[in-house]
């Protein structure tokens, strides 16, 4: 669009692109897409397992469905190149109502010395995890 104002290598130093990268895209610019076609599989896959499928299960997905051989390393390049990540699900985090729990009095008091056999009993806790 700015070829009569300005020269190329000028436009590709304020893009800071190279000029040989400039015109290797001009090139293939025009070619279609080589990922389309695994990209159209991996939509169907989507659509099939409601976008819970990630890259590991999409290839072997592809594997079993197409016969397709494809290394999970690209499958993932693919997929996020066209935006086809599995939706992750949140974790639920339950919430206790604290009236829910029994709660005893304090009835040794620290008073551990017993008249008898057993007529005080404690316990450790301390393996369960609390705030």
């Amino acid at each position: 669009r700015f070829r009569d104002r300005f020269t190329v290598e000028e436009l590709c130093k304020l893009l800071e692109v190279s000029r040989s990268g400039y015109y290797k895209w001009l090139n293939r610019k025009d070619e279609p897409d080589k990922d389309k076609v695994i990209a159209d599989l991996i939509v169907e896959c989507h659509k099939k397992a409601n976008r819970t499928y990630g890259y590991r299960r999409v290839k072997i997905w592809l594997l079993r469905e197409t016969g397709l051989v494809i290394n999970h390393k690209a499958v993932l390049r693919i997929m996020r190149k066209y935006n086809l990540l599995a939706i992750r699900k949140r974790k639920r985090f339950r919430h206790y109502d604290c009236n829910t729990y029994t709660h005893y009095n304090n009835e040794l008091m620290r008073n551990f010395k017993a008249t008898k056999p057993n007529e005080k009993w404690v316990t450790d806790i301390s393996y369960i995890q609390t705030k």
